[in-house]
């Protein structure tokens, strides 16, 4: 069934995925967007709310934990037939949930990453810091662009892990990938991160490159820490 062209509006920037949660809870529970009916695909959905996709899936997540909408193997995220409990209960436990995710997360990469920058310290190769490098190249050509340079972002932390040389962790890492770009995309957005974040990734690579571990350890905290700052202060 064809989905109708509902008025969708602009959400602000404050907790972004928080409020096209909320647009769309309205949405179901008005009947302006049925049971059974497809949720438009992501990109274009994102355009219509006029927010990133990262936040765009959040939502949906956020949707899905309420029993307002579930994925379907090839047909896309679906509209159940709500009860009135997941329509009158606010977003609160599942906003709590969601933030309680991604401090877990946050942790999870503070334990980590300090670590993995150290032992990339002790082992990095001449050609591993030379594609540190031009990761880093990069990134600062698109946000001279204004670009968000997420992929640059992942692919910087992923090579230090690589440099560590532990394969487990890699396989772990592997697991995360979707959840911890999603948190790299949170904190990009935000008004003089771009930049920040390129500078925090330099000084982590003149660290490695002088196989100064201590100093490559405290470099990633401290960036992880700005990151996790930045990100539950949206939330």
């Amino acid at each position: 069934m064809a989905l109708a062209k509902p008025e969708f509006e602009a959400v602000r920037r404050t907790k972004v995925y928080e409020q096209a949660a909320l647009q769309l809870q309205r949405m179901i529970r008005d009947g302006l967007i049925k049971p059974g009916e497809k949720l438009p695909p992501e990109r274009e959905l994102a355009e219509m709310l006029q927010v990133s996709r990262g936040s765009l899936r959040d939502a949906i997540r956020t949707l899905e934990l309420m029993g307002l909408v579930e994925p379907r193997q090839g047909e896309g995220t679906v509209v159940c037939d709500p009860s009135a409990k997941s329509l009158i209960n606010p977003l609160a436990t599942v906003l709590f949930r969601q933030r309680e995710l991604i401090g877990d997360l946050l942790e999870f990469r503070r334990m980590i990453e300090p670590t993995l920058a150290g032992r990339a310290a002790e082992n990095a190769s001449d050609q591993e810091l030379a594609y540190m490098e031009d990761i880093l190249r990069r990134q600062e050509d698109k946000v001279n662009q204004g670009q968000l340079a997420i992929e640059e972002d992942s692919e910087f932390h992923y090579a230090i892990a690589q440099a560590a040389r532990n394969s487990v962790v890699l396989k772990v890492l592997d697991a995360f990938m979707d959840l911890l770009r999603e948190t790299r995309e949170r904190s990009l957005q935000l008004e003089g991160r771009l930049q920040k974040s390129f500078l925090g990734h330099r000084r982590i690579l003149d660290a490695i490159r002088k196989h100064d571990v201590r100093t490559a350890e405290k470099t990633m905290r401290r960036h992880i820490d700005e990151v996790e700052g930045i990100v539950l202060d949206q939330m």
